[in-house]
């Protein structure tokens, strides 16, 4: 399952809907779905303002991929990327204040795996689940 669209904020919604549809498909848990919504939007969030730029005429594209043990939702913007191995820790004091910074270190909490491509432009988030 995937969707495309371009570069606008309030396509997030767009990213919940995708979120909820995915959750009456498969019947995962509130848990893990709390998890999902968050780490989610966070990156699409991340991909369409810090990736694209907010430039609507990029796009942001949202896959998912299932078996019976994993939910792996990857996000790919067309910016540049970034250097994911070098990023200021929020929990620092003298990050504590700023009202930004704080997506990725929730990814990397909510998430039990979070692989970034090498360009730093796509973004993998793997969620465990038993049945």
């Amino acid at each position: 399952m995937s969707i495309e669209f371009p570069s606008i904020i309030d396509n997030i919604r767009i990213v919940e809907s995708f979120i909820d549809n995915a959750k009456l498909k498969l019947n995962f848990n509130d848990d893990i779905y709390g998890n999902i919504m968050v780490s989610v939007t966070e990156s699409v969030n991340n991909a369409i303002v810090h990736g694209n730029n907010l430039d609507k005429n990029k796009k942001v594209v949202l896959s998912l991929d299932y078996d019976d043990s994993l939910l792996k939702f990857k996000v790919k913007d067309e910016g540049h990327g970034f250097d994911y191995h070098h990023i200021p820790d929020p929990t620092n004091p003298e990050n504590i204040e700023k009202v930004s910074g704080r997506g990725i270190f929730l990814m990397k909490h909510l998430c039990d795996e979070v692989n970034f491509s090498t360009e730093g432009n796509e973004v993998e988030m793997v969620f465990y689940f038993d049945e």
